[in-house]
């Protein structure tokens, strides 16, 4: 469903569950991250009522997965630390497109979600199968089904606001560049992506 060209190392796993504070952690900011990256979308693209309305839900819940991550983190005696570089996002905000209309432009801010959840999604379908914590494999499956639908709502935003064709083909590039990125960096157990 994902079309994710490169799966996930799964040595990834084991040694995520062995540094599952740093783990908690960097997930708490990407949810903060996600959340914001909507509220930044809704701002620059206010004129588009469907947009809006169906981000505006996507705010609320990524910030409520953000306070489930804290509470996580809390319920454990762990610290939230400070936010470290993501460099797997970096990476691909190097790969969205400059300039276009701004129909081109807001497709590919929303392809750039889209890959993000989708790998996010992935990853925490991992966690929820193999990690030993029953409580934490529980909440990732719930977090993976939720990613999963912001992933396809993405998608879809997409397609209604630029020809489907045109999306269609930009994807499988974001696609192919993302598989590429995920190939050349290490294993790290201390970062979602």
């Amino acid at each position: 469903m994902l079309h994710l060209k490169l799966p996930t190392d799964p040595r990834w796993v084991g040694i995520a569950e062995m540094q599952i504070e740093d783990i908690l952690t960097d997930h708490a900011y990407c949810e903060q991250k996600a959340a914001s990256s909507c509220i930044s979308l809704i701002v620059r693209f206010n004129d588009l009522d469907e947009l809006v309305d169906t981000l505006t839900p996507i705010v609320a819940e990524e910030w409520g997965h953000f306070e489930r991550v804290m509470d996580q983190i809390r319920k454990r005696e762990m610290k939230f630390g400070m936010a470290r570089k993501d460099e797997y996002v970096t990476q691909l905000n190097g790969f969205v497109r400059k300039g276009g209309n701004r129909m081109s432009q807001l497709t590919e801010h929303l392809l750039l979600n889209a890959l993000i959840e989708a790998r996010s999604c992935e990853r925490f379908k991992l966690l929820s199968q193999n990690i030993q914590d029953d409580e934490l494999k529980k909440f990732y499956y719930e977090l993976m089904i939720s990613e999963a639908g912001h992933y396809v709502t993405f998608i879809e935003m997409a397609r209604k606001y630029q020809d489907p064709e045109i999306v269609n083909k930009r994807w499988q590039e974001w696609l192919d560049f993302e598989a590429d990125v995920l190939k050349k960096m290490d294993i790290r157990g201390d970062r979602m992506h």
